[in-house]
């Protein structure tokens, strides 16, 4: 049993990570300034950073990645078009159906291995010009793929649905909230991922560990539309930059460290791969997100999840049968192997 006077060791995911006090000090001296009606130099710097890390002219800042998803398909699409997506990505499932209630779009779903799609699924997926029917516009794929316990698109994979996708007269989107992961976990550079894009959205409040925001990058033309769609979203921010700030400190001081997160979910994995009772989705991840199914014999996910939390082990049900464990900057490799413990000692 976990005693009451310890600290839980919390695997729910990698946005419960807390400012360090070097990111809380960069945010407290961050120069700001109002970012809707004039400019906000430290939210100006972000903006530059990230546009030219990913290799793109312009890039806005917003306070969720629900929010720069939304706002990407807002601009790329006109209400009544359709989107291409995979059926388990965030945007489809997790975002309130945004694409429907705020911009009057349809998204048609393909089912994908693990969450990544293949380019002769997508043959034969674009309406026709047909007055009955609507209009195909955009791809979307999630990278890495969140459902799909962190799997991470090879940049040949990306390359060959873009070029298919532009050859369709389609445009195309990049989910990236953990795109950071999936470039340490290739060696593959930020800008050479986003190249096919479009645009792409980046996360800064989860491998990376700041508090609060995501980037969408573009062409500044596309920048240009997406920051009007940011002010009718209710997304323009005054002194934002005490919170870009930290995404500043995330890109400078902890993206090199995600390689960490891999390998603690590697370990975690290793030790549910002992368990007879439960099943991975992936026996060796290629990220920082484990999932895996409990048989039924062994009772429901909120089950474990409360079993778990039992141990000091925070857990999040990812189904009625399946758990998500997410490794970060919070967690300690002596807490991993206490995670580990647990797990090997729950068969």
């Amino acid at each position: 049993m976990f005693e009451t006077n310890m600290q839980f060791i919390d695997l729910r995911s990698d946005t419960v990570t807390k400012p360090s006090e070097g990111m809380r000090a960069a945010m407290l001296a961050a120069p700001v300034g109002d970012d809707v009606i004039d400019i906000d130099p430290t939210v100006v710097a972000l903006q530059d950073r990230i546009a030219r890390l990913l290799g793109k002219e312009a890039a806005i800042f917003m306070p969720s990645g629900t929010m720069t998803n939304q706002i990407a398909l807002r601009v790329h699409c006109s209400p009544g078009d359709e989107f291409l997506c995979e059926s388990g990505c965030h945007i489809y499932n997790y975002e309130q159906g945004g694409f429907a209630q705020l911009s009057g779009l349809v998204a048609k779903t393909i089912t994908g291995q693990n969450g990544l799609l293949d380019v002769e699924q997508l043959d034969g997926s674009v309406r026709p010009d047909n007055e009955h029917m609507v209009h195909t516009r955009l791809l979307c794929i999630e990278n890495t793929h969140n459902r799909g316990a962190g799997k991470v698109y090879s940049l040949s994979r990306v390359q060959s649905l873009c070029e298919w996708a532009h050859s369709a007269g389609l445009r195309t989107h990049m989910d990236g909230a953990r795109l950071f992961n999936a470039s340490v976990a290739t060696g593959v550079s930020l800008e050479a991922y986003s190249e096919p894009f479009d645009s792409i959205s980046v996360c800064f409040s989860k491998g990376l560990g700041a508090p609060v925001g995501s980037c969408l990058v573009g062409s500044r033309d596309f920048i240009s539309k997406a920051r009007r769609a940011r002010k009718l979203f209710g997304g323009g921010m005054r002194q934002v930059g005490i919170i870009a700030a930290g995404a500043l400190f995330a890109l400078e001081h902890q993206m090199s460290r995600l390689a960490e997160d891999h390998e603690h979910a590697r370990l975690l994995a290793s030790a549910i791969d002992e368990c007879k009772s439960f099943q991975l989705a992936d026996k060796v991840p290629d990220t920082n997100i484990v999932i895996f199914h409990v048989d039924k014999n062994r009772g429901t996910a909120i089950q474990l999840t409360e079993s778990l939390k039992q141990d000091g082990i925070l857990s999040l049900p990812f189904g009625p049968q399946s758990v998500r464990l997410v490794t970060h900057h919070d967690v300690s490799r002596d807490q991993i192997e206490h995670a580990c413990k647990v797990l090997r000692g729950l068969e």
